[in-house]
């Protein structure tokens, strides 16, 4: 008998990006390290499961491969528009990582344009009201289907 799963765009992002070191590889990349080498030394992660990883970005087109020398070749990994729209994930992960986590001041502080310390929010794309769960409504929820 198969399981029993709600259909979820959580659980489908998760299949892509939820693992610790494709999350901290494109932390990496969005700081502008997009070299191999680069980013095993920059996440700690072992080679053979970095390369496991930028494969499974480039193939759901959240990173792009393009060689940079051909003798020998070689290759660097940049953000698509997929991957870049996962910067206010990141941002949302280290903010609370900050509050709720980390031990002493953060370790990476960003500053928005306007010169303040950026501190992010989930606001309305309509209205730009910050979101509060209490005041939401769910309107379609993913049905309950069993897998195989």
């Amino acid at each position: 008998m198969g399981r029993t799963a709600r259909e979820c765009s959580i659980a489908n992002a998760l299949a892509v990006v939820g693992e610790r070191w494709s999350l901290l590889t494109l932390r990496e990349i969005l700081l502008g390290v997009r070299r191999f080498d680069q980013i095993v030394e920059n996440t700690g992660a072992s080679r053979d499961i970095l390369a496991a990883r930028l494969r499974t970005l480039v193939e759901a087109g959240v990173l792009e491969k393009r060689q940079y020398s051909e003798h020998p070749p070689r290759h660097e990994y940049v953000a698509t528009e997929a991957g870049r729209a996962l910067t206010p994930v990141l941002l949302g992960l280290m903010d609370w990582g900050d509050r709720y986590v980390t031990t002493g001041p953060p370790p990476t502080v960003w500053t928005h344009e306007c010169g303040a310390e950026l501190r992010p929010r989930c606001v309305c794309a309509h209205c730009g009201e910050q979101v509060d769960m209490g005041r939401t409504t769910v309107t379609r929820i993913g049905e309950v289907r069993a897998r195989p």
